[in-house]
């Protein structure tokens, strides 16, 4: 009726802004809590029909969060049941913090995961996520592309893990046979003979670490590991006598005091061989 708006009888000349009118509505409504959330007067901002007060609706994209993926189909309570409306931190974790305390496979606080849950997870659904290796201290190449989480981390380490090769090739390591690492005293950095790639078809530098048989002297000289390596479960085992028959030898060193026709005598006085 006039007198609903018009009660101090000011017929002429009255503001048409809608707090006007509605201020006690604005005041004393609460939920959510207008006055207190800080929301704005200009009631048509969510009121938009004048036939009834009622069935609001908030723009949420015309704030600091715009809603997507599955935050469009949350209610206003699932993320402001505290009543708290206006000036909400934005980052997940003000609200996911409990699924990330909560999560065990991967262990994501046990494992120090950092607490930006953006990095792997999108907002369409919590599960699925995604974790960028690649800009961590170990990036995945060759096979370890294919390799489940659970191969290198079933410890439920996560973080700080060692990036050797050798901690989680240990296994490996001492069960090689052909040749035995082991017994061989081969180095442990698995990356000198071995790629990301296989296992398997790995290549040896002899030269640099061990002897020259690839130059010098005897390059083109040998055609396998056992001319000179006779125990093939052993290969600090060697011997330098196949190919350097006594008579020879000996009369090389008929001047020379103290020489053994001995392999191991041979290595002393030729470590990297002869030109």
């Amino acid at each position: 009726t006039c007198q609903d708006c018009h009660a101090d009888g000011v017929y002429r000349g009255k503001p048409t802004a809608c707090i006007s009118c509605h201020q006690p509505d604005y005041a004393g409504t609460t939920n959510p809590p207008h006055a207190a959330a800080g929301y704005g007067t200009d009631c048509t901002t969510c009121h938009t029909g004048t036939s009834t007060w009622q069935g609001a609706v908030f723009d949420h994209q015309a704030t600091q969060f715009p809603l997507a993926g599955a935050h469009l189909a949350a209610t206003c309570q699932d993320c402001h049941a505290d009543g708290v409306y206006r000036g909400k931190p934005t980052a997940c974790i003000s609200c996911h913090q409990p699924d990330y305390a909560g999560t065990t496979n991967p262990p994501h606080a046990a494992a120090g995961f950092p607490t930006d849950c953006t990095a792997c997870h999108g907002s369409a659904s919590w599960q699925g996520a995604t974790f960028n290796h690649a800009a961590t201290a170990f990036p995945l190449t060759g096979a370890h592309v294919a390799a489940s989480c659970a191969s290198c981390h079933a410890d439920g380490v996560y973080a700080g893990k060692p990036t050797t090769c050798v901690s989680c090739h240990q296994s490996d390591y001492t069960g090689a046979t052909n040749p035995n690492h082991q017994a061989a005293g081969f180095p442990a950095t698995c990356e000198s003979c071995h790629t990301t790639t296989t296992w398997n078809g790995a290549t040896f530098d002899h030269d640099s670490q061990w002897f020259p048989i690839y130059s010098g002297a005897h390059r083109n000289r040998w055609g396998s590991c056992t001319e000179c390596h006779t125990v093939p479960t052993d290969f600090s085992v060697f011997t330098c006598l196949t190919c350097h028959r006594q008579g020879e030898t000996d009369s090389h060193h008929r001047q020379m005091n103290g020489y053994q026709y001995q392999s191991q005598a041979c290595l002393s006085c030729h470590p990297r061989g002869r030109s």
